[in-house]
């Protein structure tokens, strides 16, 4: 790890700078305290980082959880009795890692997972715009269509018209030129532009912008557009931002429900971001899936027992964390460090960073997420890629990330579905012969009972006089549904006239009485004839 230092540091400032205020804005949509996001933050780099077999995945709270938290603090009656609900639900993660439900990730197509990411970078970008403008009705880290404050996704951007801070919306361009240059001019003539990263030099100027405007009428930028990092007076009042669990309500039923559902929803979240964030890995590295729900759930066991929110990974913050050249875990578990060392250190500081140089930061994230040059590149895959690439899009953008993939993954399905139906037989026509109708008609390797209509269509409208010849020696596995259908149609071929000739691997038999006799079948039963 260590030998990725040069490259680990610049990238974990940058992950520093994405998280801090998605870990504040998801605490604060979540309606938990602000610092149980931090704890969260910290405690999903530096211990479920060192834990993960990740090398660029990034954990922390996920704007995913934040409905449910918010619902599941009402609905327990404080926030102390939910902290037991994310400690049951680390430890119920654990069972999943060690019953290896970690290969469900594997599972989702790979045009949802291509979705997932455009429809994440999509949202960044949308979401950020209102805060790159000054307008901060939203709180930062929200990802469903419909927000909090009443709005929605859209309606929020043309409000913002009506709401623009000038000295945000001028630190905010300024941010965003520093970062286009630094990435497309300086980083290109130096190493000391490659250490010292563009989102650093924008937080820098951010900050000199916000205390030198501050007697400026027009460009002053108020508290409430500023990054707000609860301030204590001492470490002791710093040690008391932490909240424990009451264990006393482990007997109720509903902690348990919520328990799981944190449980499955974190999982799924991570196994998704698991998938995505191998795939844009310049590297090409894969994730051990089980050690990563073991990771996710010791990490949310103690996020639970300090006060923290719920973890997961997080594709924002591990997307931005490829972007900037991270090569090992140990950018995710400095990103931790400087979570916690500015939370204890300087956290006055990071107050005066203006919200709009964060949202710049985003938007460059968003955008290499979400290239237009991708569309194309799906487009021209053909529908059978680009239809649920499209619909997982639209599903994350309208409504929220696991509406998004669960639309995409029925799509997906529907989609293997059709082309199962059409690809479970072949047929090739030839002249007649001796006044019948000759067609041969071979079944695929693998015929199962999704083939049916398409195998019972296909025989049914083969005309009087035929000679079929039947063809399965390429067949290796086939559905005693199939068999059956086989079954009916030799009892109907000869009122139609029609003669078949069976061949395969045990033989060739003309109008054989029974297919189910010949095959060896028992009832119920399936044929492997490889």
């Amino acid at each position: 790890m260590f030998k990725t230092l040069k490259s680990d540091l610049p990238a974990s400032v940058v992950v520093f700078f994405v998280a801090l205020p998605l870990c504040l804005g998801i605490a604060l949509a979540s309606g938990a305290p602000l610092f149980s996001g931090v704890i969260a933050g910290i405690i999903g780099g530096i211990v479920v980082g060192a834990l993960s077999g990740s090398k660029i995945g990034v954990s922390g709270p996920a704007a995913g959880l934040a409905a449910i938290v918010l619902t599941a603090i009402g609905s327990l009656g404080g926030y102390e009795n939910f902290l037991v609900a994310v400690v049951l639900g680390g430890i119920i993660q654990l069972v999943f890692g060690i019953l290896k439900a970690g290969i469900i990730g594997y599972y989702f197509p790979s045009s949802v997972i291509k979705g997932m990411l455009t429809g994440i970078g999509i949202i960044i970008i949308l979401k950020q715009i209102p805060h790159f403008f000054g307008y901060d009705a939203e709180a930062e880290g929200a990802d469903s269509f419909l927000e909090a404050s009443g709005e929605n996704t859209f309606s929020a951007i043309w409000n913002l018209f009506d709401n623009v801070i000038l000295g945000s919306m001028v630190v905010g361009f300024l941010a965003l030129g520093i970062l286009l240059l630094w990435s497309s001019v300086l980083s290109k003539k130096g190493k000391f532009f490659q250490i010292v990263q563009g989102p650093l030099v924008a937080v820098v100027v951010g900050i000199i912008f916000y205390l030198v405007t501050q007697s400026n009428e027009t460009l002053v930028i108020a508290n409430s557009h500023l990054v707000s990092v609860p301030v204590p007076d001492d470490f002791d009042s710093f040690i008391g931002q932490f909240r424990f669990p009451n264990f006393a309500v482990i007997t109720n039923p509903e902690v348990w429900v919520i328990a799981f559902t944190i449980a499955l929803v974190a999982s799924l979240e991570t196994l998704l971001c698991v998938e995505a964030s191998d795939k844009i890995d310049p590297n090409k590295n894969v994730t051990p899936t089980n050690r990563e729900l073991l990771a996710q759930g010791a990490g949310n066991i103690l996020s639970g027992l300090v006060g923290g929110l719920p973890i997961t990974q997080v594709i924002v913050r591990s997307s931005a964390n490829i972007q900037s050249g991270g090569k090992s875990k140990m950018s995710a578990i400095l990103h931790g460090f400087l979570l916690l060392i500015s939370v204890i250190l300087i956290p006055t500081l990071l107050n005066k960073i203006p919200l709009s140089v964060l949202a710049a930061i985003l938007l460059i994230v968003g955008y290499k997420l979400a290239k237009p040059s991708l569309f194309i590149k799906m487009y021209k895959l053909g529908w059978k890629q680009s239809v649920p690439f499209f619909v997982t899009v639209i599903g994350i953008v309208f409504a929220d990330l696991l509406v998004g993939i669960g639309l995409g993954l029925v799509v997906g399905i529907v989609v293997i579905l059709l082309k199962s139906y059409q690809n479970s037989h072949f047929l090739h026509i030839e002249d007649n012969s001796n006044g019948k109708h000759k067609i041969k008609m071979a079944l695929a390797e693998e015929v199962t009972f999704f083939n049916k209509g398409a195998i019972l269509k296909e025989l049914d409208s083969l005309p009087r006089d035929t000679y079929l010849e039947f063809d399965v020696t390429k067949t290796r596995y086939l559905d005693y549904d199939i068999v059956e259908i086989l079954e009916d149609f030799a009892f109907k071929a000869k009122e139609r006239n029609i003669d078949i000739k069976l061949i395969s691997k045990r033989g060739i038999v003309e109008n054989p009485p029974s297919f189910i006799e010949f095959f060896q079948l028992r009832p119920k039963s399936n044929i492997s004839l490889s």
